[in-house]
């Protein structure tokens, strides 16, 4: 039986890269259909580039990458070059891959995709700005009630912000995409900060992977050490947070993450507070739930996945 078609929409970065490894390790659950990216923790240019490296670490050329969106939708693009290296994939070697992206722009991938596909029927994995995906709902608002779900990385609320005070890197990147796709009426859930500083990648965690054989395993290993340099040299304190790959496990594993039902907005013109997730429990007939909130993550449990995964890739 094939496993849930999935596009991944991504702007690999070094837990966007561990994300697609994990996707792109478990075949029968996740039928990756695509890698589109867009420009957010590099450039446009860069995180196709990436993508395409982490599919030949991974083994999966039949997987192709559409490259999309090289700046946000209104403001002026933004970076996180200092978190991810100036390659945005750590330290890891970045040759040119021998296969790049396809000649198709990623929005109009997404656009003919959910078209011509069954209603319902392919769920968007997003682990970057939401860039591609509000430009695709901008071309052709038809599509919106054929995707089958949202599932992405992005927002916090009792976590405040980790590039701002209250923001979040993946909503402030591109405040208004994600504005425009939260008021679309597609489902969605959203993994935040809240339950990513859950699923944290600790000394032992990083050992147990480093143990592990196959090149997705060692990269992984070296994505996540990278990380740690990084949390100690910043000064933000512990273990390094996987935040993309919640994505993932909560498409193969859901009772990893606990969500609740929301009424969710968000900021879009306070220079103060751009791009805060401002997150409404409290829903009813006057204020209805728009998307899937994670509130609680079981992290030995996601890392259970995370070994098995890494274990048993190329």
């Amino acid at each position: 039986m094939p496993g849930l078609p999935l596009i991944i929409d991504c702007d690999p970065g070094v837990d966007d890269a561990i994300a697609l490894l994990l996707a792109l390790a478990a075949p029968d659950a996740l039928e990756v259909l695509a890698i589109t990216t867009v420009a957010g923790n590099v450039g446009g240019d860069l995180t196709a580039r990436n993508a395409c490296l982490v599919r030949e670490i991974a083994s999966r050329p039949d997987v192709p990458v559409f490259a999309g969106m090289e700046r946000p939708l209104s403001r002026e693009p933004v970076a996180a070059d200092h978190f991810h290296g100036v390659s945005g994939l750590g330290d890891l070697p970045v040759p040119t891959p021998a296969r790049g992206p396809e000649p198709l722009h990623a929005v109009d991938y997404l656009v003919e995709t959910l078209r011509s596909r069954p209603s319902g029927e392919v769920t968007l994995a997003l682990t970057g700005p939401m860039t591609n995906l509000a430009e695709a709902m901008r071309r052709a608002p038809d599509i919106i009630p054929r995707i089958r779900r949202v599932v992405a990385m992005g927002g916090a609320r009792r976590e405040g912000g980790n590039i701002t005070a209250s923001a979040e890197f993946n909503i402030f990147a591109d405040p208004h995409a994600a504005d425009e796709v939260v008021r679309s009426g597609v489902e969605l859930a959203l993994l935040g900060l809240d339950v990513t500083h859950q699923v944290t990648a600790t000394e032992a965690r990083r050992r147990k992977i480093s143990e592990l054989s196959g090149a997705s395993a060692a990269a992984a290993s070296r994505l996540l050490a990278f990380s740690a340099g990084t949390e100690a040299r910043l000064g933000t304190g512990g273990p390094p947070p996987l935040h993309d790959p919640c994505v993932i496990l909560a498409l193969l594993d859901p009772g990893t993450f606990r969500f609740r039902p929301c009424a969710l907005a968000i900021e879009t013109s306070s220079p103060l507070t751009l791009g805060h997730t401002a997150v409404e429990y409290r829903v009813g007939p006057e204020r209805p739930a728009n998307a899937d909130w994670a509130v609680d993550a079981d992290s030995d449990r996601a890392f259970d996945l995370i070994y098995r995964l890494l274990g048993q890739a190329a």
